[in-house]
């Protein structure tokens, strides 16, 4: 365990949520059409937040204990698009909603972890505003950054204005920030766009936040480069591990397990090197289209969910994948907002409301499921997968290579093991892949299996002793 992480994340199964688009928050703010923005406090709002409350025990039946929430600060539209970090979007709510949400997860013994949009503002945020205003060269102008004589717009987006993060500032704002929320009863956050400012920019913000802190969650969201590197450098304890997420349905995708085979390894070393011990798993996110509509065949969902559950890293749910949740992102104005849908008040109703397709105008897109007959299969899979998990809480820190005289295009044998000496007396499992149409003896006493026909077409299964086709078993 790297010394500086804190000690809980070493059990932590998330279970990830965008709010404005799951509580049904309008796309866009109404009330910022005059001159000011969001009106005095307590003006326009409307308590959504409150939505999430109905899903907190379906969180801890999945097996997670981390809510992990995507923005619910001030904005003007996706949240992305700061206004205001110090109170809530007033789609979602007030500081007294947040409390309660608090406490709510406090009672079931759930981590509470925001997503910290701190790389950009919206253009309309104060500091831009000032800023811009000023011009480059000037002191009000240093806190964001400039192309030319031109806000800097994060990737290319003119109302997304990049912040200096080497401003002292600004640093000073961040830290204010994220510790008063910290104070208030979050657990962590996930910094958003880590990888723009690099990490020698974090570097001193995330160290007076850990000195105040030191068992608040550091999660930076990087999409490429050395991942253990970054982490270690800024001093953020996980990084997303966007390698692997794209291996995983490419390669279930292409039945091309060697390219699985491949990220395994580069998923081992870094686990291996400082800072690369806790990566953030996941197969989908808000950000990316869903990994049912990611797989050319639903039954290979299987193997999906089971990397998923039991790879070393901080696994992630994407809420909704428990179901089969469908969405296809797309390159164009709303195009992440299939992947982004609103969702009944709670998981009893999630299957009527994706049948009767309702959404509220100018409201979130509606929810869509791969077979909605097959949710509760899903969702049970789900939970068995995480049930082992938790049985087997060395998996988290676990040693990870691919049996070389099993790899095929569409068989492997991914062996597991304990890596560490507090773990030394657990045995070995084995997570047998077998993504063919016949069923495959399984190397070893099947602790569970599961078959991807009988998941999603609820027919079929394997024998005992045997790696279902299209499916997974998990071997001892």
């Amino acid at each position: 365990m790297n010394s500086t992480a804190p000690s809980w994340i070493r059990d932590a199964i998330c279970w990830q949520v965008y709010p404005l688009g799951f509580c049904g928050a309008p796309r866009h703010r109404e009330d910022l059409e005059g001159e000011g923005y969001g009106g005095a406090d307590g003006e326009n709002v409307v308590h959504r937040l409150r939505r999430l409350h109905g899903w907190l025990d379906h969180l801890v039946s999945l097996g997670a204990n981390v809510l992990l929430l995507n923005p619910i600060f001030d904005s003007v539209s996706h949240g992305y698009d700061t206004l205001e970090h110090r109170r809530l979007d007033p789609r979602l709510g007030d500081e007294a909603d947040f409390d309660a949400l608090v406490a709510a997860c406090r009672e079931r013994g759930i981590r509470l972890v925001l997503d910290g949009v701190f790389n950009h503002v919206s253009d309309r945020h104060p500091v831009a505003r000032r800023a811009i205003a000023a011009g480059p060269g000037s002191a009000e102008g240093a806190r964001i950054r400039w192309a030319g004589e031109h806000p800097y717009g994060f990737e290319g987006n003119a109302d997304l204005v990049e912040v200096d993060l080497t401003d002292a500032v600004v640093q000073d704002r961040i830290v204010e920030i994220m510790t008063r929320w910290l104070e208030r009863g979050a657990d962590g956050w996930r910094l958003d766009a880590m990888y723009a400012a690099g990490a020698e920019a974090w570097a001193p913000i995330l160290e007076r936040v850990r000195r105040a802190h030191p068992e608040a969650w550091i999660l930076g969201e990087v999409i490429h480069g050395d991942y253990p590197a970054i982490a270690a450098g800024s001093g953020a304890d996980s990084i997303t591990q966007y390698e692997l997420w794209k291996a995983i349905w490419s390669a279930l995708t292409e039945h091309n397990l060697f390219e699985l085979r491949h990220a395994l390894g580069r998923h081992e070393a870094f686990l291996a090197a400082a800072g690369g011990a806790h990566p953030q798993l996941f197969v989908s996110n808000h950000d990316t289209t869903r990994i049912a509509s990611q797989l050319a065949d639903g039954r290979d969902l299987a193997a999906a969910y089971a990397l998923l559950a039991l790879l070393p890293g901080i696994p992630t749910v994407y809420a909704g994948d428990e179901f089969g949740a469908t969405g296809v992102k797309e390159d164009r104005a709303g195009g992440d907002d299939a992947i982004r849908p609103w969702f009944p008040g709670g998981p009893d109703d999630v299957v009527t409301a994706a049948e009767s397709a309702d959404s509220a105008p100018g409201g979130p897109h509606h929810l869509n499921l791969l077979r909605p007959d097959a949710a509760p299969r899903i969702l049970e899979v789900h939970r068995r997968l995480f049930s082992l998990r938790r049985r087997e809480p060395w998996l988290a820190e676990a040693s990870v290579s691919v049996r070389e005289e099993s790899i095929e295009n569409t068989f492997a044998e991914i062996v597991l093991t304990p890596r560490g000496s507090a773990d030394g007396a657990a045995a070995p499992l084995t997570l047998v892949l077998n993504l063919g149409d016949e069923d495959r003896p399984a190397p070893g006493e099947v602790l569970d299996a599961v078959s991807g026909a009988a998941m999603i077409d609820g027919v079929g299964g394997a024998a005992p002793g045997m790696v279902p086709a299209h499916g997974i078993a998990v071997v001892r």
